[in-house]
């Protein structure tokens, strides 16, 4: 028996891979140096700010923050330099140099605090960049993993939804997922939202594919930010447990130990920091929630609507768990949508931002007008893009021209709105997947 050299089997990269390779690497080049102009020119980046400062003041001697864009100089007391040990991630010390970036000022008590709510082992995740100095620096890189983020969750939505669209949608869906409204505005803002419905979705993939291990992993890592994902992250548990899926959960536990056991090593005392931070965050963000603009356009209701419409929601949307723990995966698949579509109208803090999980409902539900209107398949599915698209820059261009604070409401409230009644819409063809004969007589005639 003879056995092969592998020294003589290996093979250098052809010229066309190696063209592509150099090809890619230009281009990477390209995006990272026009996300770092950008992030130069463009105010924002204050969510990942209050992150890369929090796990800055952790690790190095001190921090500068950076000037606020259109101001000559930052105020005299935001130029300090903290030691290390004199302050922590979760103190209002870090909260003040958000502020300073948003406001220009310390924040009044009725405007949000952006206090850091993380816990430390996400913190964690945040230091290699944090290493850097340079915050423009730091946000372009931090810009280029969010768009190459987006990219992804647009093309694991639409294996989710087990759908191949013609070659024009499947362009015209991946610009959405770059360029439309809520995308722009979580890039800009440097949200982890992306981040977290990339690693949503990817738990969907891990689920379907039986890869219970990495699905629990991903599952630990985004147990936190709950008005992204809570009701997302409630149904993967309702699921789990329905279906005796115990080895998410050992994946799930052995995030929990290494994570939990490294950050208490490097910060033993970080939990009550945290628990603090969370609540106060939890008060200073009343004011954005569901029940708050309702009150706003109703005063001095007879009964509380939000109230009414959160219950509502909440019922139906455990009544659709409990029906699609043991059904197909595409009806799995729309609830998890439906979750992260109702979680903003929960009684939790609204971020326009954090609209961008709602890429996965418009796929599904481009998706089902396409198989299933195949007469008018082409015109609805244009006129469901143009609206989602269109819609969302017209009311930020109002409320900028007019300065109107309805319009920023409705940005807040009527994107998960429209997309929970949406999803019922088309209910009926999801939970029916199969096609039957009476959804094919429109073809036969």
């Amino acid at each position: 028996m003879s056995f092969r050299d592998f020294r003589k089997s290996r093979k250098w990269l052809s010229v066309e891979e190696f063209r592509l390779l150099v090809f890619l690497l230009l281009v990477v080049a390209g995006l990272l140096a026009s996300n770092i102009t950008l992030a130069r020119i463009l105010p924002g980046g204050e969510w990942y700010f209050l992150r890369w400062t929090g796990a800055r003041v952790f690790l190095v001697e001190e921090i500068q923050p950076p000037n606020r864009i259109g101001s000559e100089s930052a105020p005299r007391d935001t130029q300090r330099a903290f030691p290390v040990g004199q302050i922590e991630p979760y103190s209002t010390a870090v909260a003040q140099r958000v502020q300073e970036l948003v406001y220009g000022r310390r924040a009044f008590s009725s405007e949000y605090a952006f206090v850091l709510n993380d816990p430390f082992y996400i913190v964690l995740l945040y230091t290699p960049l944090a290493l850097i100095p340079d915050f423009t620096l730091a946000r372009g890189i931090w810009m280029l993993l969010s768009e190459a983020a987006l990219v992804g969750s647009v093309l694991i939505a639409l294996n989710l939804s087990e759908w191949q669209p013609p070659r024009w949608q499947y362009i015209s869906l991946l610009g959405f997922g770059l360029f439309s409204y809520f995308s722009l505005h979580a890039l800009v803002s440097g949200t982890p939202a992306i981040i977290l419905n990339f690693l949503y979705l990817g738990i969907l993939l891990a689920i379907r594919s039986y890869s219970d291990e990495l699905a629990g992993a991903l599952l630990f890592l985004v147990a936190y930010q709950w008005e992204v994902g809570s009701l997302f992250f409630l149904f993967m548990i309702v699921f789990i447990l329905a279906n005796r899926r115990w080895s998410v959960f050992a994946g799930f536990g052995m995030s929990l130990f290494i994570l939990l056991v490294m950050s208490f090593l490097v910060y033993p005392s970080w939990g009550l920091p945290y628990i603090r931070a969370v609540l106060s965050d939890w008060y200073r963000g009343m004011n954005l929630t569901f029940s708050h603009i309702l009150s706003v356009w109703v005063p001095d209701p007879r009964f509380s609507i939000a109230t009414i419409v959160s219950l509502t929601l909440g019922v139906l949307v455990f009544l659709e768990w409990l029906g699609a723990v043991h059904a197909h995966f595409r009806r799995i698949v729309w609830t998890a949508a439906l979750s992260l579509a109702a979680t903003p109208l929960m009684s939790f803090a609204i971020f326009p931002s954090n609209h961008v999980v709602l890429i996965l409902p418009l796929v599904l539900i481009l998706s089902v007008v396409w198989e299933r209107w195949t007469r008018s398949r082409i015109l609805m599915s244009i006129f469901i893009f143009g609206l989602a698209l269109l819609v969302p820059f017209g009311m930020y261009i109002q409320s900028v021209s007019e300065y109107s604070p309805l319009y920023l409401d409705l940005l807040a409230v009527l994107p998960p709105i429209a997309t929970v009644i949406g999803l019922y819409w088309m209910r009926w063809w999801v939970i029916h997947s199969p096609r039957t004969w009476f959804d094919q007589i429109g073809v036969r005639r």
